[in-house]
């Protein structure tokens, strides 16, 4: 499976688009029901740093690690102007046992990292071995239940009878990614001594639309946002989702 590397230019281009504002900020208010000020936060995979910066901004003390040096400054620079410290390591979810002996937290985040890993599972387990007892695993995936779904709501019929029986797929970035179930997750999980605590859906109404779009003009952004949360946080809208969330306790 091809790695992230092959997008991120794509990805980068793409930050500001409106599909990557809903993701955003749905996460952070996920986030935000189960962190608290003063928690340590080792974010995997932090990219850009958007989650990074706000849960610095609410008091944690975060340390990002992101193989991307591009990724890196961008995430150096924007903690910056915002007034942040955050500790950033350049490394990746195989690397964790080398760059963070010893080292436990309070909360580890792994967000749109797991749809690019070749296991589920050894992502999963090498993620928790960084988190302290009690402590937090919040993680992000490619909904496998609802693939069929974004090329159904643009009326790509072929698209769609394929992406039901299936479970990889090219993401909008051109990079061969992964799609998981819920149930899936919840095994690894329970594997390596987690339960779920809350799971959420990630970008339920605004799936389908262009990937490049940008925020409309005089679009009400609160109320889609509002109307995003909402939706990620009941049935049956939630299985519908592009991404779930989940966040487990050890």
């Amino acid at each position: 499976m091809a790695d992230f590397r092959g997008g991120e230019a794509v990805w980068i281009e793409r930050l500001d688009n409106l599909r990557n504002v809903i993701r955003q900020e749905v996460i952070r208010r996920q986030l935000s029901r189960h962190v608290t000020a003063g928690m340590t936060v080792l974010d995997v995979g932090c990219g850009q740093g958007t989650q990074a910066i706000e849960l610095a901004r609410a008091g944690c003390v975060v340390t990002g690690v992101e193989p991307s040096k591009e990724l890196r400054l961008r995430c150096e620079r924007s903690a910056s102007s915002s007034g942040c410290a955050i500790e950033l390591i350049d490394g990746a979810v195989d690397q964790l046992d080398e760059i963070m002996v010893g080292r436990h937290f309070d909360v580890v985040c792994a967000h749109g990292v797991l749809m690019y890993m070749p296991s589920m599972t050894g992502a999963i387990t090498a993620l928790s071995r960084r988190v302290a007892l009690r402590g937090l695993l919040s993680v992000t995936f490619r909904n496998g239940h609802a693939l069929a779904f974004r090329p159904a709501m643009r009326r790509d019929w072929a698209g769609a009878l394929a992406a039901m029986e299936a479970k990889e797929y090219v993401n909008e970035l051109g990079v061969a990614a992964r799609s998981d179930r819920l149930e899936n997750v919840e095994t690894a999980l329970v594997e390596s001594g987690f339960e779920i605590e809350s799971w959420y859906g990630v970008r339920v109404f605004n799936d389908a639309i262009a990937a490049d779009m940008q925020v409309p003009e005089g679009e009400d952004l609160a109320a889609m946002l509002e109307a995003e949360d909402a939706a990620g946080r009941r049935d049956p809208y939630r299985w519908l989702a592009s991404q779930l969330h989940v966040v487990a306790r050890r």
